[in-house]
């Protein structure tokens, strides 16, 4: 009689109030599920952890997808063999581009399966070569536009978007100014990555030391952090300035509102006006079906050629997603998060 197979995986247990933690994570198992007629069943061998999961957990969501229901398997992107297939288009042994989410095991009738092909690092699909990268290539490329000789400035600078935007700027040119949390950070942001100068949000002053480290004016600001960041730039955007959103992470675990949020809107209307700044937020979902097939082209090259350095940080384990994802939160990351699951 043969072992039952169990599938392991986490659900949202409660909604948090401020930053997640363990409790927040129900660890479960249960049996791995048959796949039906038109089914494949996939297991996970890598699951990224990014910032707009923590919008996920809250009960309305982000707004541009539905929130995570209580009890319900936490979301996620993930890189997947095919186990078992009773869709035609599938076989067994395949890797996929799938929405597994924090778990073993999961179902799919194919739809959201992308083909991955032969890879020697698969593990960047979820990362320079997927979402993370896709973001940066939009938003600076489409929207940020840069030019030869502007400022580019870029927080959470060894990120897995921001380290990417830092590297595109410097392609097209531009003089690029990174903000990281450590001087590790700082030092490979300008060492690997290739940036002009970075600076420690943790030390002292920031808004003075972005001053000087931009004496010309920032032209194109990469919005993915805000707080105290967004305050220091804001003085020395230059007339005709553009600002992709994408995320503003500094601020996903604080309640919103309040008389202090009143007087910082208040001055960003006033500098978007007053100097032509263009600002727009994104969502890289409306981008996949005119703009992803670039990317993979272009970044495939750029990569190849070496003109892209991609770091990951691989946290091993299912287990240990819950304290991983946390710490991403926090900045303990360093480069692409990603966890392993399955070899």
């Amino acid at each position: 009689m043969s072992e039952t197979r169990l599938n392991r995986r986490f659900t949202l247990a409660a909604r948090p109030q401020g930053t997640p933690t363990a409790r927040h994570f129900h660890f479960e198992t249960q049996p791995v599920p048959e796949p039906g007629d038109g089914q494949v069943l996939l297991r996970t061998r890598y699951l990224s952890l990014d910032p707009y999961m923590r919008g996920m957990m809250d009960e309305a969501g982000p707004g541009y997808a539905p929130a995570v229901r209580l009890g319900q398997t936490m979301v996620g992107g993930t890189v997947s063999v095919v186990e078992a297939s009773r869709n035609p288009r599938f076989s067994v042994g395949q890797l996929v581009l799938s929405n597994s989410g924090w778990q073993d095991y999961a179902l799919s009738d194919g739809a959201d399966l992308t083909p991955l092909g032969e890879m020697a690092q698969p593990s960047l699909a979820l990362g320079g070569l997927g979402m993370p990268g896709f973001t940066a290539y939009v938003g600076l490329l489409d929207i940020g536009e840069p030019k030869p000789g502007e400022t580019v400035v870029v927080a959470a600078a060894t990120g897995a978007v921001g380290s990417v935007v830092g590297q595109l700027a410097k392609l097209k040119g531009a003089r690029v100014v990174g903000i990281a949390g450590g001087a590790d950070k700082c030092r490979h942001a300008v060492e690997v990555l290739g940036f002009d100068a970075c600076l420690d949000h943790r030390e002292p002053d920031l808004k003075s030391r972005l001053a000087a480290a931009c004496p010309d004016g920032i032209d194109v600001y990469f919005e993915n952090v805000g707080g105290e960041v967004l305050d220091a730039v804001l003085p020395l955007l230059n007339q005709h300035a553009r600002i992709p959103v994408c995320g503003f992470i500094a601020h996903y675990n604080q309640p919103r509102g309040g008389e202090a949020s009143v007087d910082k809107r208040t001055q960003l209307l006033g500098v978007i006006l007053a100097r032509r700044v263009r600002m727009q937020g994104f969502i890289i979902l409306d981008h996949y079906a005119t703009r992803f097939a670039d990317f993979r082209r272009d970044m495939a090259q750029w990569i190849d050629e070496g003109r892209i350095v991609l770091i990951e940080d691989i946290v091993d384990g299912l287990e240990q997603a819950p304290d991983a994802f946390i710490g991403l939160l926090q900045g303990r990351n360093f480069g692409k998060l990603v966890v392993r699951v399955s070899d």
